[in-house]
């Protein structure tokens, strides 16, 4: 009989005992005239002291405005040099940052501010088409005229304090500028008494996670969670004080503020932030210009840099390492990247933002077919089980969902004690909804989610085996598999794929590739040629969307969608 389908991660490197403020105390310590913050939109560039400084500066001006330990701070913005101080700022004196999707418009946005009772709010007055003060006057035009700091709104009953990340002031705001004359001796001497109260366990950052249905859910992570997962993220690319990583992946997201930002800090590294928003020039420019020994990234956006039309004269040869994670990554993209980025050692990393978020990740010892075809090993001091239905243990090479336990599971989510209880059980298991297989060497592959699996007339069906089948198809440039409702088989196999530039193909074609290689049952019923994929900020595909968009196509009614 196989072994069970659990694992634990053994160390020799004990848990940090830091808040995020005594973190930052320290490596500045260590490190006072290394690189650690460089934004290049912004002309920014710091050193340890300078970035401490700074940090130091805001959390007072934060403690003299009357914010207390235990408030809310809302960041609504895109990736700037002021998110990445905050980051800091804000636990140092004792706030909860809650980050809030820069996509989001007025429903979202006052759902989430009023979720969680958010104090303050800092965001710039626009980005792109996103005008974020006018959204925010729709929602509390109050804001015009009121005195900075004395907000009372009907709609956003507990907000109080609105700071602008923008050199011009606006009607009942503060400028980022002006915080600098709140830090006097006075709140810097409130911030020591602070600091001098926090522990480790204090829930210190919310982010919402975006379900299919329901609003969405606040997750609540400590100092405790975030540092750590940030810091065996770190150890996992060998990360030392000589490293610049380049971070192109949304701060609000778990990979840039965690795998991106306190994986830095945690080492000594810089933090290089390319741009507000992806964009693959300023990345590539980045990478060259900085000398940039690590990058990060959705495959999305690792493909954009592959198939750009001027990738070739980037000299990308400083990099070695990287993260690639937020959706299952592709093979021959994870190939091209070790081949013609120079990322020998990039790893593959698999979590959610419940856990901090990483519960697996390759290394660079990892023979190359294990960081392509697993997300790698259980990471230090996690716990992992792969569960059946009735929650009993599956034996190695059986998918089962996977649950993990240990220091990075959240605290829950933010005032929804239910749908806590739903998603962390009595014993402490967080139950991600993810399928996977446990290997008997330890590696983990995940092969979709529980909602996700295609069961076709009894059989059941994991996209990700036919996506990576496809992947080998030479017109393939990316795919997507899922189901859509059938009233004979109950599911049936859909694939929507995107080919290469220059390239065309039919549903036929596609249908007897795969029919040569795959079971009748996993070969795709419909094909459908795109152009894109419906995805999240961060880069995660909705196939829920695409399931929506099917079903309309084929006139099959919602209430069969699984």
């Amino acid at each position: 009989m196989r072994a069970p389908s659990y694992v634990q991660g053994v160390s020799r490197q004990p848990l940090l005992g830091d808040t995020v403020g005594s973190l930052l105390d320290r490596i500045a310590a260590a490190h006072p005239e290394r690189p650690a913050l460089v934004v290049r939109t912004q002309d920014v560039r710091l050193n340890y002291r300078q970035f401490h400084a700074e940090v130091e500066r805001v959390a007072a001006a934060l403690v003299a405005l009357g914010l207390r330990p235990g408030d809310r701070i809302g960041i609504w913005a895109p990736n700037r040099a002021e998110w990445v101080v905050l980051q800091f700022a804000a636990p140092k004196a004792g706030l909860i940052l809650v980050n809030i999707n820069p996509a989001y418009r007025l429903h979202e946005l006052e759902f989430a501010l009023n979720k969680v009772s958010c104090r303050a709010l800092v965001l710039p007055r626009r980005f792109k088409t996103s005008h974020y003060l006018d959204l925010l006057l729709g929602l509390a035009p109050e804001l015009a005229d009121c005195a900075p700091g004395q907000l009372q709104s009907a709609r956003l009953p507990a907000l109080r304090e609105v700071i602008l990340l923008d050199d011009e002031g606006a009607p009942g705001t503060r400028t980022w500028r002006e915080l600098a004359g709140h830090a006097t001796a006075e709140a810097i001497a409130g911030l020591r008494a602070i600091e001098g109260g926090l522990g480790f366990d204090d829930p210190v950052n919310i982010q919402f996670t975006s379900g299919t249905t329901g609003a969405p859910k606040g997750a609540t992570l400590t100092h405790h969670n975030i540092i750590n997962n940030g810091f065996f993220i770190g150890e996992a690319m060998r990360l030392t004080e000589h490293d610049r990583l380049c971070i192109p992946v949304p701060f609000y997201h778990c990979f840039g503020m965690v795998l991106g930002n306190l994986a830095c800090v945690t080492h000594g590294a810089c933090m290089v932030i390319p741009g507000e928003g992806f964009d693959v020039l300023a990345t590539l420019e980045a990478v060259e210009q900085e000398r940039c020994t690590a990058l990060h990234g959705v495959p999305t956006m690792f493909i954009a840099e592959l198939e750009h039309p001027e990738f070739h004269r980037f000299d990308l040869s400083t990099l070695r390492t990287g993260i690639m994670a937020g959706s299952p990554c592709p093979i021959e993209v994870m190939r091209r990247v070790v081949d013609e980025m120079h990322m020998a050692e990039v790893t593959i990393a698999y979590g959610m933002t419940e856990t901090s978020p990483v519960s697996f990740q390759t290394t660079r010892e990892d023979p190359l077919e294990r960081r392509v075809d697993s997300v790698g090993r259980i990471h230090p001091h996690v716990e992992v089980k792969l569960v059946d239905e009735d929650g009993r243990i599956v034996p190695r090479g059986t998918p089962g969902e996977l649950c993990t336990r240990g220091y990075s599971v959240m605290r829950g989510y933010w005032d929804d004690e239910a749908r806590t209880r739903e998603a962390v059980d009595e014993a402490r298991w967080m139950h991600t909804g993810d399928l996977a297989v446990l290997d008997d060497d330890g590696y983990c592959t995940i092969v979709g989610r529980l909602k996700d699996m295609i069961i076709r007339g009894g059989e059941n069906v994991y996209p990700r085996e036919i996506e990576e089948f496809l992947y080998t198809h030479p017109k393939v440039l990316d795919v997507q598999v899922f189901g859509v409702p059938d009233p004979k088989f109950g599911e049936q196999v859909c694939a929507w794929v995107r080919l290469r530039d220059g390239c065309a193909s039919s549903e036929a074609e596609i249908q007897s590739y795969c029919r040569h290689h795959l079971a009748y049952f996993k070969v795709p019923h419909y094909v459908r040629f795109v152009d894109a994929f419906p995805m999240t900020v961060t880069g995660k595909v909705q196939k829920y969307l695409m399931r929506e968009a099917m079903a309309d196509e084929l006139g099959i009614g919602a209430g069969m969608a699984p």
